[in-house]
């Protein structure tokens, strides 16, 4: 595997599948073939996400006994499935990789960043603490080996948008839903050479979701960190506007993040899962939309 941070990415969506719809072992190699080939296409060597996803199945219980012991007031079952299969991760890589390989800092440093990706609010301060608590149990191996040196992070600018409509005089919004059951907003990487982000947003949303929008202004922006395996670590900054279109089917693009886009009446949102970091940006653009309504 070229990276090992997209591979523990594509393992935890693997368990995922497996600890959400209880997949038998053939059922289990169907899930993990099919995300290998949707997310690391053209990578020969999967052995490194094949071994992690092979080995968190066969030491389940024991890893779900350390989680026990290590988290008493929570048990296993209410803890939720991102956070636990990000913990039985870290843990199988903690306890049963060889350290040379995969130095204990580096096993929980990943499955916090993970946690930070995928989980909510307070995935990253839990899966810390039931780690942390492990590593010191084990003696805290390599507590005192040096840092390596880091590489700056690329920043990438992209465009997002409150996509909304008139539907029979109410207004409804566009939202796309990810792998992870968030639903979250349509965005995407200016073009190349366009420097005018609300030019730049239209061919974004025609891409992504097939539809023709007028920017209106902007409500917000928000930064997050990722990883890229050509590229390395990335900051990405997104901006976002208000778009109206007109109200028709939403044609997605097939994405590997992305599993479901739908029309929601704006009075709806407020049920929805989103991503903490969203919560602003939405609620502002729901003040706005329903003055637009009324």
């Amino acid at each position: 595997m070229a990276n090992r941070h997209l591979g523990r990415s594509i393992a935890l969506q693997t368990l995922f599948e497996w600890d959400f719809r209880d997949l038998d072992e053939e059922a289990l190699q169907k899930a993990l073939a099919n995300n290998l080939e949707e997310f690391s296409p053209g990578v020969s060597d999967n052995s490194f996400v094949e071994n992690l996803v092979q080995g968190v199945v066969s030491k389940k219980t024991d890893l779900d006994s350390v989680i026990t012991k290590a988290a008493p007031e929570w048990p296993i079952d209410k803890i939720s499935n991102v956070d636990r299969n990000v913990l039985r991760l870290g843990l199988y890589e903690l306890l049963f990789s060889s350290h040379d390989e995969v130095p204990p800092k580096v096993a929980i440093n990943e499955a916090i960043e993970t946690a930070k990706t995928f989980g909510g609010e307070t995935s990253s301060k839990f899966v810390n603490g039931v780690l942390g608590a492990v590593y010191k149990e084990m003696g805290e191996p390599g507590k005192d080996d040096g840092p390596k040196p880091k590489k700056p992070p690329i920043h990438e600018e992209l465009v997002g948008a409150i996509v909304y409509a008139k539907d029979k005089g109410a207004i409804k919004v566009a939202l796309v839903h990810d792998i992870f059951g968030h639903w979250t907003l349509s965005k995407g990487h200016m073009p190349e050479g366009e420097t005018d982000l609300k030019k730049g947003l239209v061919i974004a949303i025609k891409d992504e979701l097939g539809l023709d929008v007028d920017v209106k202004e902007e409500v917000g922006d928000n930064e997050y960190g990722t990883y890229d395996p050509d590229k390395g670590k990335l900051k990405k900054h997104v901006t976002y506007f208000l778009a109206e279109t007109p109200y028709k089917k939403i044609s997605l693009k097939e994405s590997g993040g992305l599993d479901n886009a739908k029309w929601f009446p704006i009075e709806d949102l407020a049920e929805l899962n989103f991503y903490n970091d969203m919560m602003p940006i939405v609620t502002k653009a729901v003040e706005i939309l329903a003055t637009k309504e009324a």
